[in-house]
């Protein structure tokens, strides 16, 4: 193949678009859906907010790593490079595929997520939405004018793509924006209206609409959530697999940081979130309502509610932008290394874009809307574990790669050296064990391992019926 036709991505991207692209992708809209089931889950806000902050500080080593290597290796897809780099191509292969799974499945959740909105919360403002069954499916009910306007949001965010990675970035900041605004709207509310006594008790068995305390004393509690927290930073490493299409003058000591700056933010918007929602109301009233952060603010004010809930509406466009976008650049950078089928190599000459890797994430986010949202509960869990295992891969990747590759410049650093690297090792190891090991309050079913397995089937498949490599490893 010649390198013609391969293409090349262009160079748009700034150190605030890498932000916006990877603080949009890990916040997007769980923080005004499952806010109290965090508060739930974890027998009380302290214990949730805890949990996050701990969650955040135990995946910023691997934040650093990915600064290091990115900023070394700035290429599409660069988990891809980093691991065959250190432990060759068959890992590399894995690694990669586990993570497009990992973020690639979100897109198809984001798309349903905007239907299930809809239908469970607009629809009550206006029913005519409901009008139209079409089925239901494992208990969800499916109808036809949430399922068309998912779609038409859908479309766009996937027309914005195939577009170029700066209209892309341009609809990212968009929503990040819209996501801040909607958190300043919830402290204003908190503010006003609110009470910090409203914050007591630390801790109490509660049981909410859909779930319940899964500790018996506050510790218990935040161990609980705290197995929860990946899931939720997924988006982490979107930064990474689009740092080739960065502007020529970046800064890129200023990028190796970014990623540290956007998990950290998620992490205070997150801390923000739990604390502006639990104050409004007595917590312990705020969590027996149906989606409590939304029901809480219709008490107060019905157009304040209508307001949010417009939010939660367009909120998961956000990830699913970042995500779709990401997951594209991986399937890129394993075309080139002759991982995947040679159509994947290919950029789109006009655009700037992986054609065919759009293409089929293009038709997975279709999909979406018209499943029950229960079909894709367990694709949740195991997007967990397919986002840590490469994640965790990586950190190793950076260790070996001090060894291998000493002289390799690198414009930003790991604080602690092989020490802070190896943090981020035990660290990936010990959600990953939290994950896999039964017992576990997030243990994997047999139907999410039966899940992951069929992922790693059809990726063998496809290996089988690789191209040849079209890009040597590069800096």
């Amino acid at each position: 193949m010649k390198p013609a036709e391969t293409g090349h991505v262009k160079k748009t991207l700034t150190v605030s678009h890498y932000f916006n692209i990877g603080f949009g992708a890990i916040v997007g809209t769980g923080w005004i859906l499952m806010v109290g089931d965090w508060v739930i889950v974890g027998g009380g806000p302290l214990a949730a907010m805890l949990a996050f902050l701990l969650g955040a500080l135990t995946l910023l080593p691997i934040a650093a790593v990915f600064g290091e290597l990115t900023s070394a290796i700035p290429i599409s897809g660069g988990i891809v490079e980093y691991i065959e780099r250190a432990f060759g191509s068959k890992a590399s292969f894995v690694a990669g595929w586990l993570l497009a799974f990992g973020d690639g499945v979100l897109c198809p959740w984001e798309s349903l997520a905007v239907a299930t909105i809809i239908t469970q919360l607009v629809a009550e403002i206006f029913p005519v939405l409901r009008a139209y069954k079409l089925y239901t499916i494992m208990g969800s009910d499916v109808y036809l004018y949430p399922v068309l306007i998912a779609l038409l949001f859908s479309g766009y965010v996937i027309w914005q793509n195939f577009r170029g990675s700066l209209q892309m970035a341009r609809l990212q900041t968009f929503l990040t924006r819209t996501l801040l605004f909607g958190m300043c709207v919830a402290m204003a509310v908190s503010f006003f209206k609110g009470s910090p006594q409203n914050f007591l008790p630390w801790f109490e068995v509660v049981t909410g609409p859909a779930s319940a305390t899964n500790g018996t004393n506050f510790w218990t509690g935040l161990a609980a959530v705290l197995v929860l927290t990946p899931f939720f930073y997924t988006g982490l490493d979107t930064i990474p697999d689009q740092a080739e299409e960065a502007h020529e003058d970046l800064d890129w000591h200023q990028f190796g940081r970014v990623i540290s700056w956007a998990l950290l933010a998620s992490c205070v918007f997150y801390l923000v979130c739990i604390y502006a929602f639990s104050t409004i109301l007595p917590w312990t009233e705020f969590v027996k309502m149906p989606i409590p952060a939304l029901s809480s603010l219709q008490s107060i004010h019905f157009y304040l509610y209508v307001v949010m809930l417009t939010i939660a509406t367009i909120g998961p466009l956000g990830p699913m932008n970042s995500l779709f976008s990401a997951t594209a650049r991986i399937m890129l950078a394993m075309g080139r290394k002759g991982q995947l089928p040679a159509v994947f190599a290919h950029v789109d000459p006009k655009s700037g874009t992986p054609k065919a890797a759009n293409i089929l994430l293009a038709v997975l986010t279709v999909i979406g809307p018209f499943l029950g949202y229960s079909m894709l509960l367990p694709l949740t869990e195991v997007a967990a574990l397919a986002f840590i295992v490469p994640c965790t891969m990586v950190t190793m990747a950076c260790y070996r790669l001090r060894d291998l590759e000493p002289d390799l410049p690198r414009p930003y650093k790991v604080p602690g050296g092989k020490v802070g690297i190896g943090a981020g090792v035990l660290a990936g190891g010990a959600v990953i064990a939290l994950l896999v090991v039964p017992g576990s309050p997030a243990a994997l079913t047999w139907v999410e391992w039966l899940i992951l397995c069929g992922w790693l089937c059809f990726g063998a498949v496809l290996y089988m019926f690789r191209g040849k490599r079209v890009q040597k490893a590069q800096n």
